[in-house]
């Protein structure tokens, strides 16, 4: 048997430098990790009940392709009360968490020989994602830019409309971003529409973090805040962030009333549909969960306030402004080999963190640490870490 009888979509699909970090300290006595985009808290009980009443209602059977209508129902109304809309449930689709949704999406508008172009650093399933639909995701990298006494990433659209070509056909937003806690600006978010609108491109939002920023804001600016119904936008959105759901792999795709017979066709063939029990898991979440929403933002809040406090102490460690998502994007002056240091950091200070290097362009020179934890824990790692790149 050989390799080459594989597809090369297959074959390209990138590895994961955070999965080998992940993999090199996993289960390690005492190490603290905060590698990968996850909280510490299990899901809240008021969430698991809702699923484990419908099993024992005996909702075991095949559902909906688009999801259940109540959850569709609850989706539209979370989405309309927080952005002010007034969105039909045939927009949304349930799928299996914000992966399935981005996939689907980029395989609605891009295959081989198309390009997606990809602002960076970037959560690394971007890349993954484009290239195993067949596209070329191609980066547009972001600068830090002084603001006040910080800095802060900025996106360049002058760059972004000069990597455009005949064969781009989508741009993939995520804001607040994963890694560098960009948040988009109004006026960014339209700048990025405009340049879709003049090129007939496809913008696919990622807005998972929509809800963890900083400035006393209910939520981030949003392309809901500026599109019309003729605009070519696709989002994705998963529970894992808000409700504290990573395991569960639930989420939902919105899009144009249009699409959705195209849609219910790839969830058929992609996943059938996805449980019954977790989907009444997601109503709870979306009807009842705003208080714990509120919870895991003071958290994320605090855990800011922890690291780049702790870390801000050293003239040589360097990160722009935390605008929203919960990760501290940082740099050391001195170390080039992030994926060392990240190995080193788990072998003497027993810490868990991703390297840039998995982030793509921009990012190399770069450490990603989740902040949704914990103070206890924040503080503790904090300490190690300090320690380490004292020497």
């Amino acid at each position: 048997m050989s390799l080459s009888t594989l597809r090369p979509e297959a074959l390209n699909a990138p590895s994961s430098g955070i999965v080998e970090v992940f993999d090199y300290g996993r289960n390690r006595p005492g190490l603290i990790p905060l590698w990968v985009g996850e909280g510490d808290l299990p899901t809240p009980g008021f969430i698991s009940e809702a699923a484990t009443r419908s099993l024992a209602a005996g909702e075991t059977f095949y559902t909906y392709q688009s999801g259940l209508p109540e959850l569709r129902q609850s989706i539209a109304r979370y989405i309309n009360g927080l952005y002010g809309t007034d969105l039909s449930m045939d927009r949304f689709h349930v799928t299996i968490g914000g992966m399935h949704a981005l996939q689907m999406a980029l395989r609605m508008v891009a295959g081989t020989g198309d390009e997606i172009l990809i602002p960076t650093p970037a959560w690394p399933n971007f890349y993954g994602a484009a290239v195993v639909s067949g596209a070329r995701p191609v980066d547009v990298p972001m600068t830090l830019q002084p603001r006040g006494n910080d800095h802060v990433w900025a996106l360049d659209i002058a760059r972004m409309k000069a990597a455009i070509t005949s064969h781009t056909k989508a741009i993939i937003i995520n804001s607040p971003s994963n890694p560098t806690g960009w948040t988009a600006t109004r006026t960014e978010l339209e700048q990025v529409l405009t340049l879709a609108r003049e090129n007939k491109l496809w913008i696919i939002a990622d807005e998972i973090y929509g809800r963890f920023v900083y400035d006393g804001s209910l939520r981030a600016p949003s392309f809901h805040d500026i599109m019309d119904e003729t605009d070519q936008i696709m989002f994705v959105q998963t529970l894992s962030k808000n409700w504290a759901m990573t395991g569960w792999r639930i989420g939902w795709l919105e899009c144009p009333v249009w699409m959705a017979e195209t849609v219910e066709n790839l969830v058929q063939y992609s996943s059938s549909g996805v449980a019954a029990f977790m989907q009444r898991a997601a109503i709870a979440a979306l009807d009842q969960g705003e208080a714990f929403i509120g919870h895991q933002l003071a958290r994320a809040r605090a855990g800011r306030d922890i690291v780049t406090r702790g870390l801000g102490q050293l003239e040589h460690v360097h990160f722009g402004a935390v605008d929203g998502a919960f990760y501290l994007f940082f740099r050391v002056d001195g170390v080039t080999d992030m994926r060392q240091l990240a190995l080193d950091l788990v072998d003497q200070a027993n810490v868990g963190l991703a390297p840039g290097t998995a982030f793509g362009t921009g990012a190399q020179d770069y450490m990603r640490m989740c902040f949704a934890r914990k103070a206890e824990d924040l503080e503790e790692a904090t300490r190690r870490i300090v320690s380490v790149l004292k020497r």
